[in-house]
């Protein structure tokens, strides 16, 4: 077990579109909210010893919590922070800073209770090298199991003045509630169109490509980004859309047959789930409403149009349901044949205990 102080793993995790140069706020795309809420605790000397940042993957999380330390660590006068070539911006940028923590956890589908006893409790004792704050970036906290919480929730009750703990997860749900309780809950959301077209336009993404871009991601930039970067576009938004058109009619072998095909094109079992969450998503609404309008896949009306007049209510609310409980609950890194087990046990009609959704947050 072991820290991940080294200079190449510190800068692995510094990923996303983090400017190695500049970093801070300006890398944060949208979530204006959590931008000026971190700048006012900041200037007004009102850290919070706890954060949860919550959202889905790409929309944001970890270029958030970079931006946050680095502009508490920086040098420089308040009014410039951060500045990018003071000691301690010059640290952080080279994903050297010492003060910076990025706990690892051996197990890639949870973080033990050793690991948080050994890379935080433990650590968090020793006062700041060079550093006004010890800041601890968790990444993946969605993986932290029951005992892991618990021995983090003392830490937490009874902070040291130095120490922050910046907990990053996709399901603020599977945090516990008197961990929940003692931070402050900080809430991503997917960036509106206009900031989607001009950050795609940045990164140098094909015009004619950035409307369905934003129409898959939803508005979620890393998402959007790694759909664009995709050496084979135009396949593999086929592929996707041949799936979503007659999943309802295929068993669950030949689902899983399609998701693997989709793994080529190094989208994740989460994204799959998330297109199939949409597509139902539509159906639903259109034999609600009938309106075209309110479609996300508004070129696929036909196909929409007849599985809403084959299918009742509580079938599609069904098949809409699975996709977002199962989203939340596989793990980004588990492969196809994990999840066979999870969907037999749905589809016979046996409720898995997926997390669900909590009130409470910030924003």
């Amino acid at each position: 077990m072991q820290f991940i102080n080294r200079k190449m793993d510190r800068y692995d995790k510094m990923g996303g579109d983090f400017d190695m140069h500049a970093g801070g706020f300006s890398e944060l795309i949208g979530n204006e909210q959590i931008k000026e809420h971190f700048l006012h605790a900041i200037s007004s000397g009102k850290v919070s010893h706890c954060y949860v940042i919550s959202g889905e993957d790409g929309l944001g999380k970890m270029t958030a919590a970079k931006a946050f330390a680095q502009t508490l660590e920086c040098q420089a006068e308040p009014a410039n922070r951060p500045c990018g070539v003071c000691h301690s911006c010059t640290q952080f940028l080279s994903g050297n800073h010492p003060d910076v923590i990025f706990p690892g956890h051996e197990k890639p589908t949870v973080i033990g209770v050793d690991d948080v006893r050994t890379q935080i409790i433990g650590d968090i004792q020793i006062k700041p090298y060079c550093s006004p704050y010890k800041i601890y970036i968790v990444d993946e906290a969605q993986k932290l199991s029951v005992q892991a919480q618990n021995a983090l929730l003392k830490t937490i009750e009874e902070p040291l003045a130095y120490g922050i703990i910046l907990l990053l997860t996709t399901n603020a749900a599977s945090m516990l509630e008197t961990i929940l309780s003692r931070s402050i809950v900080l809430n991503m959301k997917p960036v509106e169109s206009e900031a989607f077209t001009s950050y795609m336009r940045e990164k140098g993404v094909d015009e004619d490509k950035i409307p369905t871009l934003e129409k898959f991601s939803q508005g979620n930039i890393g998402k959007g980004l790694k759909l664009a970067q995709s050496d084979d576009f135009i396949s593999m938004i086929q592929t996707i859309m041949l799936l979503l058109k007659t999943a309802s009619k295929m068993p669950f072998s030949e689902i899983l047959e399609s998701i693997a095909k989709l793994e080529e094109y190094k989208l994740s079992i989460k994204d799959c789930f998330g297109f199939m969450q949409m597509w139902y998503r539509d159906i639903l609404i259109f034999k609600a409403t009938r309106d075209p309008n309110l479609l996300i896949f508004a070129e696929e009306y036909s196909a929409i149009n007849k599985v809403a007049q084959t299918c009742g209510y509580n079938e599609i609310n069904r098949k809409c349901k699975f996709p977002a409980d199962a989203g939340a609950f596989v793990a980004d890194d588990q492969r196809v044949p994990e999840i066979g087990k999870v969907w037999k046990n749905y589809d016979k009609g046996h409720r898995c205990a997926f997390p669900q959704s909590r009130k409470g947050v910030l924003f």
